[in-house]
């Protein structure tokens, strides 16, 4: 059984929760307190941070080689395309990510600078998103999981095409219950 150390209010999780859930995974959830964390999780990821799986004595951490450790350990569905330049063109969108998140978290500790580089970020995947259906490129995958955690929790309403790319998005399930988990995080802040 996978054993996934989470927090519900951490887009990275997320992430990984989506893979699961899409792949068909039954899993287990060892919560992680982010603002008091556990000395546990220190031996599980030496940085503390969620997520990080356990399987089989495996004990991985990040993201990014979560996902696709899942990809490759469980191959149905896919959720990288057939097509490899297609793929390596999702590689690539996944690698950039932190154009996105690097303005995203500083625009939550108040830079207002930031603000500014996350819409232009938005504004190029808009862009891309006018292109084609997917950031994985002509279906559902990995690099449209890899930045949908953070779109969802930022206003993407000015931009159309990443608006209606959520909204499709918002119809599968991994997703669905994402977005409900967004939604009743953000309303125990307030």
């Amino acid at each position: 059984m996978l054993t996934l150390y989470d927090a519900d209010r951490c887009p990275y999780c997320a992430r990984v929760r989506i893979v699961l859930a899409e792949k068909g995974l039954e899993w287990e959830t060892a919560a992680v307190d982010l603002d008091d964390r556990p000395p546990w999780i220190y031996e599980k990821n030496v940085t503390g941070r969620v997520p990080v799986i356990e399987e089989d004595g495996l004990v991985l951490p990040e993201s990014v080689v979560i996902m696709e450790y899942l990809e490759e350990r469980y191959p149905d569905p896919p959720l990288w395309p057939a097509d490899a330049a297609e793929r390596a063109l999702a590689r690539l969108l996944v690698e950039r990510f932190s154009r996105v998140s690097g303005p995203y978290y500083r625009a939550r500790r108040g830079d207002e600078s930031a603000r500014g580089e996350l819409e232009e970020r938005l504004g190029e995947l808009d862009a891309l998103l006018e292109e084609r259906p997917f950031l994985t490129g002509t279906a559902y995958g990995l690099a449209d999981v890899a930045y949908l955690p953070w779109v969802i929790r930022i206003d993407h309403s000015a931009f159309p095409a990443v608006a209606e790319w959520v909204e499709r998005l918002a119809h599968r399930p991994a997703v669905a219950h994402e977005l409900e988990l967004v939604s009743w995080t953000s309303s125990s802040r307030s």
